[in-house]
């Protein structure tokens, strides 16, 4: 599994940009422009490189973490997936790629479209000593209009982006990325019910298409869930120095909320079961919300159950879960 913490290449890389950085104006801009990215505005307010570089230092490290975190689900259901190369559209500043580099150490051919020039700029100069990324080719312009013009990938991802995009657009970049996915896309989205509904309708769109999830639902079915309940995940990261005075916060973590959908175009052998919210451990026993191909079950482990206790022990929101739950619980 890969660590949920920016690698240490590029925190050195940012690090090096810092010199004659204000941190209050920084902190100030990098505010703006998450205001702007959360309510869907995308990256017009990022202008120049102090803006890409208060941006990235504000929301890489959420961003990698939660797209590690669907990269390592991923994992878990295919081990044997060592992808050559890579498409990351809307890449900004090439968070999605870094972390598909730590996670696949198999890519070794990077392309990236994003439509900012100053996150493209400093993209390219987080790479510029790289070791992990020795190159990419990173193409200015729409991910909507020039992906026609990319090399098809093994792994194809789109990371916070489609939420920038309108219902005819979303339904169109979706599309054309699968055309160049030669084996797996992920697709992450915020964890919000607005993020989860266009994870939904995109991987109902794929489905029709041919599509077979990987994760995080174990079927192909459509989603069991029912309103006001929606799917997403936590993933809690470190914060450093430099990101909690940004933050202007006091906690030394943070907990991002997203929600992902990684799919292949052969059927999976075995999907496990899924974890949907932190299990509730009471005197007598663990219960756990879980989505299963049957539909979402709520599976317990009694305390007098020791075995299956001591598994349910281990369980977080988000894990896979490859046992029965009914074997599971008794």
């Amino acid at each position: 599994m890969t660590a949920p913490d920016l690698p240490a290449e590029l925190t050195a890389a940012l690090n090096a940009r810092l010199h004659g950085f204000s941190r209050s104006d920084a902190a100030a801009r990098s505010d703006a422009i998450s205001q702007t990215y959360r309510s869907g505005g995308g990256s017009a307010t990022i202008r120049n490189e102090t803006d890409a570089l208060a941006y990235a230092l504000a929301r890489m490290p959420a961003t990698y973490a939660a797209v590690t975190a669907s990269l390592n689900a991923l994992q878990e259901v295919r081990p044997d997936f060592a992808p050559a190369s890579l498409l990351d559209c809307g890449a900004g500043p090439g968070t999605a790629t870094w972390a598909c580099a730590e996670a696949f150490p198999s890519l070794d051919a990077f392309t990236l479209l994003d439509a900012n020039p100053a996150l493209r700029a400093l993209a390219l100069g987080l790479v510029q000593d790289s070791h992990r990324i020795p190159a990419m080719d990173y193409t200015l312009g729409d991910a909507t209009a020039k992906i026609a013009d990319a090399l098809s990938a093994d792994l194809v991802i789109a990371s916070y982006v489609i939420n920038e995009l309108n219902d005819a657009a979303r339904t169109k970049l979706v599309a054309a990325m699968w055309a160049k996915t030669n084996d797996t896309l992920v697709i992450v989205e915020p964890g919000t019910p607005a993020g989860y509904q266009r994870i939904l309708d995109a991987r109902a769109q794929l489905i029709n298409t041919g599509a077979h999830v990987i994760a995080p639902c174990p079927h192909d079915d459509a989603c069991p869930l029912a309103k006001p309940d929606w799917c997403h995940f936590s993933q809690r990261l470190q914060r450093s120095r430099v990101h909690k005075q940004l933050k202007s916060a006091e906690l030394p973590y943070e907990d991002e909320k997203f929600i992902y959908v990684a799919l292949t175009r052969e059927p999976v052998a075995r999907r496990p079961s899924r974890v949907l919210a932190q299990p509730l451990t009471t005197k007598i026993a663990i219960t756990a919300k879980l989505c299963t191909n049957e539909g979402v079950i709520a599976a317990s482990a009694p305390r007098r159950a020791k075995q299956a206790y001591t598994k349910f022990r281990k369980l977080d929101w988000g894990d896979a879960v490859f046992d029965s739950p009914a074997s599971s619980a008794e």
